[in-house]
């Protein structure tokens, strides 16, 4: 159920891709206006990114996610009934300030709620509730493609995941090592009982203390082993988000137009296929994370992501060539690219950051990391139809090949394997000065 925060996210992510076409028909945008009217949203989520890290560690994850339900609710209502492109950039700050919240507490009380042997598949669900939401997302521009109206009701109907969070998360307790940090035992043991009735609580409970316990002074301050952490987290998210994901997501039915397709509603089916893709790709995360590792899936997916934007660099850069053929290349080289993604960079990536922070700094250290990702959300989204207009869709597309590569040294270098182990024993292991290759 908290992993249904994704959907918040994702549909938040997708629709806007289809609702620009139809934005356009009723305000004439420059591609500068595009482009921060796409990312004004991640402006909201930096600001909800970085609140709601302490308010996380001061009123519980629970909390946190049903308000971000509420206000997601809200502003769904008020960019449908925007009446000028300034009205709905602000109401579209509102609705991110939302997603930036979710988008860490969501994967954060997984985090803490899961058993460390499926951690990893747990915290996938979330990364799999975005795909589902963007794939709602597609399908809802699609139904109203033809309306009047169109975008207007494309937007509204983010009402809908709004309401089922809400719901859902009315019924659940908060996460237990969240209780043990406020003294709360006793609802920790019940929370414990419900979702891992098998173990030691007591000793479960002992093990949570101890990793938060300091010998002269109950203040936590910041150590020098620290900084790996936050090394690991922000990488990850500059991984994630600067090898191009967005630009595809958010872009997709632009860029299907670019590569020949003629009609705004032949560009928004095609993009549909992405969502399902994506969807489904999702599930090889969930099923092999924890089999195989988070960093074999880094690799491979980083790989994929890569081949693939090299192919749609040469698809655009010998259009002249491919004549008719280059929309179909654009569609295929899309889809690897997405089918990449699906199962390393998007549920890896919110993983890795649920896993490597100590408790007591956890939801800080989540919140630090959300605003990286959406700061650098905000760079490449709001920079993307600049560069496509002066720089041509080869160039660009090579750009986002240089950084794949980048990506490729940081995560062998840099990022920890975390399969199986505790989040205790990753904590003591970064006190121990133990390289991340070695984890």
């Amino acid at each position: 159920m908290a992993a249904l925060g994704g959907l918040l996210s994702g549909y938040d992510t997708g629709v806007i891709s289809g609702a620009l076409l139809y934005i356009n028909q009723t305000w004439d945008l420059s591609v500068s206006q595009q482009g921060f009217l796409v990312s004004s949203v991640l402006i909201g989520a930096l600001l909800g990114a970085a609140a709601n890290g302490i308010l996380a560690d001061i009123f519980g994850r629970k909390k946190v996610i049903i308000a971000t339900s509420v206000m997601f609710f809200a502003g769904s209502i008020f960019c449908a009934f925007a009446q000028s492109p300034q009205a709905l950039i602000l109401s579209r700050m509102f609705t991110g300030f939302a997603v930036g919240a979710v988008n860490f507490a969501a994967p954060l009380y997984i985090s803490e709620v899961s058993p460390k042997e499926k951690r990893g598949m747990f915290v996938s669900l979330f990364q799999l509730a975005i795909t589902a939401g963007i794939l709602f997302s597609y399908l809802i521009n699609s139904a109203f493609a033809n309306f009047e109206h169109s975008w207007r009701l494309m937007l509204a109907a983010g009402v809908a995941p709004a309401a089922l969070l809400f719901l859902g998360m009315l019924f659940l307790d908060d996460t237990p090592r969240w209780l043990v940090l406020k003294g709360r035992d006793d609802e920790a043991k019940e929370a414990f009982r419900k979702i891992q009735g098998d173990i030691d609580i007591d000793s479960e409970i002992m093990e949570i203390k101890k990793s938060f316990e300091t010998k002269d002074t109950d203040k936590f301050k910041f150590k020098k082993w620290l900084i790996m952490p936050f090394v690991v987290g922000i990488g990850i998210m500059f991984a994630q988000i600067c090898t191009g994901v967005n630009t595809i997501i958010y872009y997709a039915p632009t860029i299907f137009k670019l590569a020949g397709f003629n009609s705004n509603q032949s560009a928004i089916y095609a993009t549909s296929l992405i969502g399902i893709v994506n969807f489904l790709m999702t599930f090889v995360a969930i099923a092999y994370s924890d089999k195989i590792g988070r960093k074999p899936l880094l690799y491979m997916g980083l790989t994929g992501v890569m081949l693939s934007l090299i192919v749609m660099s040469c698809v655009f850069a010998f259009a002249s060539s491919l004549g008719d053929c280059i929309k179909w290349f654009a569609v295929g080289s899309l889809l690897f690219y997405i089918i990449c993604f699906a199962f390393s960079l998007g549920p890896i990536g919110m993983t890795l950051i649920s896993e490597v922070f100590p408790l007591k700094v956890r939801g800080v250290g989540m919140s630090i990391c959300m605003v990286s990702n959406f700061v650098f959300n905000f760079i490449i989204t709001y920079s993307f139809p600049i560069m496509l207009k002066n720089t041509g869709a080869a160039n660009t597309f090579m750009i986002f090949v240089i950084i794949c590569i980048i990506c490729l040294f940081f995560v062998y270098f840099f990022v920890p394997e975390t399969k199986g182990i505790a989040l205790e024993q990753i904590e003591e292991n970064w006190k121990s000065g133990v390289r991340a290759r070695d984890f």
